[in-house]
């Protein structure tokens, strides 16, 4: 059983950079894949990116490459999100997951959910 805690999100003005992090409880937080999910008012959940059980192996969608990043830290049980050069259709719930099958981008595929936090960007 994993818990998975996001903190860091708030209101910011586009242009801002914003870093969530996702804590995992449990001793075994570096044998599973994380990903960052995000879910915008009236619109369906969508991945934004996922890392594998160290920091070479990751992947942000296209959309966002080049904006945002993701990086673990395993001592610490912690995933990241940073965003940069924050726009106001980044205004969603962002949601951390764990996965035990790697790298994915389906949330089917992702076993473990936070209750995620609210990342509002002004403009």
């Amino acid at each position: 059983q994993v818990q998975l805690a996001e903190s860091g999100g708030g209101l910011v003005q586009a242009g801002d950079s914003l870093r969530l992090s996702c804590e995992a409880s449990g001793r075994t937080f570096s044998s599973y894949a994380m990903g960052w999910f995000r879910q915008a008012p009236g619109k369906e959940r969508e991945f934004v990116a996922a890392i594998g059980w160290s920091n070479d192996n990751v992947y942000v969608i296209d959309s966002l490459k080049g904006r945002f990043a993701i990086s673990r830290d395993n001592p610490k049980n912690t995933v990241y999100l940073e965003m940069f050069d924050l726009k106001p259709e980044d205004t969603a719930v962002y949601y951390c997951a764990a996965s035990r099958q790697g790298i994915r981008v389906g949330s089917q595929f992702y076993d473990y959910w936070g209750q995620g936090t609210q990342v509002t960007v002004s403009s």
